[in-house]
């Protein structure tokens, strides 16, 4: 079964999911059978690589929300985020592009540390202040996880994987995809949101037993066992 999850890394409703989403993941008896895929998007292309701002001048300045209504939604999601473990600083977030991080996440792809890389880039946004768009701490990360240092050097140097990070983003368009996190089952079912654990978990077993499905080996009247129903028990 296979698990596409469209998400940013400047979105904090999407590390809240992650969390929600491995819950469910981690009590599914058919785990070892699901394959997850990190999908890249932007909630904002325009956001250059480093905003001279706090997230709230941000949301208020670039967004036009009001401070206050700002503040607010800190507070609410801050305690969503509580809630499953994290714990957002808003006050430290530096806002930048998360571009060039999705390009990092898709060269984690080819080393086999994606989720690794999704994971140590949420955790740094939002619980301790680092810049997603700088080029030495994305070096860092790169680094940490094991790959090559000239393949990590190469993103700054090169274009590479950016077509790739834009194939996400068209595909998120033909899909629909408005709004994330947002999760792609068999490309048959989708979760919009940070949902809860156990609505992933009826997602999963749903997807499953449709590309699972019982088949029985025999039929009534064609050597079925004994056995007991409604109207009584066989004999």
């Amino acid at each position: 079964m296979k698990i596409e999850i469209w998400s940013d890394v400047a979105c904090p409703w999407c590390y809240i999911g992650k969390r929600r989403f491995e819950t469910a993941l981690a009590a599914f008896p058919h785990r070892e059978s699901v394959e997850v895929t990190w999908r890249s998007y932007q909630l904002d292309p325009t956001v250059p690589d480093h905003y001279d701002g706090t997230e709230l001048d941000y949301l208020s300045t670039r967004k036009g929300m009001a401070p206050d209504q700002v503040s607010q939604m800190f507070e609410h999601v801050a305690a969503q985020a509580k809630g499953e473990g994290l714990n957002y600083r808003f006050d430290d977030v530096v806002v930048a592009n998360s571009f060039t991080a999705h390009r990092l996440i898709h060269l984690a792809a080819a080393h086999g540390k994606q989720d690794a890389a999704k994971e140590r880039l949420l955790n740094d946004h939002f619980e301790h202040g680092k810049d997603i768009g700088n080029e030495e701490y994305l070096t860092s990360v790169g680094l940490d996880l094991g790959i090559d240092a000239g393949d990590v050097a190469e993103l700054f140097s090169t274009a590479k994987y950016a077509d790739d990070v834009r194939q996400d983003f068209a595909e998120a368009r033909a899909l629909g995809i408005t709004g994330v996190p947002f999760f792609v089952i068999d490309r048959k079912f989708g979760l919009s949101g940070a949902q809860p654990a156990d609505t992933f978990t009826a997602a999963l077993e749903q997807a499953w037993q449709e590309s699972n499905p019982l088949v029985l080996v025999n039929s009534a009247g064609d050597g079925a066992g004994e056995a007991c129903g409604p109207a009584g028990c066989s004999h």
